[in-house]
């Protein structure tokens, strides 16, 4: 019997349901990853340089698959500019972030998405679906800025609440191309942090860290102004 068979209500709780599981198995994966560190990123790094040429790009697919188990974004793109310097490695950063994000919504779409309906209920999931198509590349780009969310995580959210893949790629092209740099930067000046390079890279850091929480204040003020009757 498949899901169309089924009265609605078992449907709708089945739906929950799968979405419940996947949401445990995120924050399991995130202890594990994130939190427990059981990857070690220098074993990572000893592997890729063993790509020789290849390895920027070997770097791109590894720390990609990485960053949507939640390994840290800031550890990977240090790993990046320790191994390709400042100019290269911020490249291969930006990439591997691109490759997180769309991985991450693939699955969180393939996983969550049901889900994430059911729970809104069918008018709400609608207006949400209308607002994705308008805002979700933005969303995308301010989520980046904002600090102190995991992007893998806001990633999968997307993914479950419909954001094109489209928008999740130009979207963390443009919102992870600041950390990209500051992240690599200060991998890659790991030796003198007292070098221009480092203190460019924390000015940018200040600079995203600021825009990214006047943008979410901002956003936050106008999301209870639509609330209120």
């Amino acid at each position: 019997m498949s899901d169309d068979d089924l009265p609605v209500p078992a449907t709708r709780r089945s739906h929950v349901i799968r979405l419940g599981v996947f949401v445990a198995f995120l924050l399991g994966l995130f202890y594990l990853v994130a939190v427990a560190r059981v990857v070690d990123v220098d074993d990572v790094r000893r592997v890729v340089t063993a790509a020789g040429p290849a390895a920027p790009l070997a770097y791109v697919v590894v720390s990609a698959l990485l960053g949507a188990i939640f390994v840290p974004g800031p550890i990977l793109a240090a790993g990046s500019g320790v191994l390709f310097g400042p100019v290269l490695g911020t490249f291969v950063t930006l990439f591997s972030a691109i490759g997180t994000a769309c991985i991450a919504a693939l699955v969180g779409r393939r996983a969550g998405r049901d889900g994430a309906r059911s729970l809104m209920g069918p008018e709400r999931a609608d207006r949400m679906d209308a607002q994705v198509q308008r805002r979700g590349l933005w969303a995308v780009v301010g989520q980046r800025f904002v600090p102190g969310i995991s992007d893998a995580l806001a990633s999968y959210a997307f993914g479950a609440f419909g954001v094109p893949l489209w928008h999740m790629a130009v979207g963390a092209f443009i919102g992870s191309a600041p950390r990209a740099f500051v992240y690599t930067a200060l991998g890659a000046s790991i030796g003198d942090l007292s070098a221009p390079l480092a203190y460019t890279a924390i000015g940018v850091w200040c600079v995203t860290a600021v825009v990214g929480a006047v943008a979410a204040h901002r956003g936050f003020r106008a999301w209870r102004g639509r609330k209120q009757p």
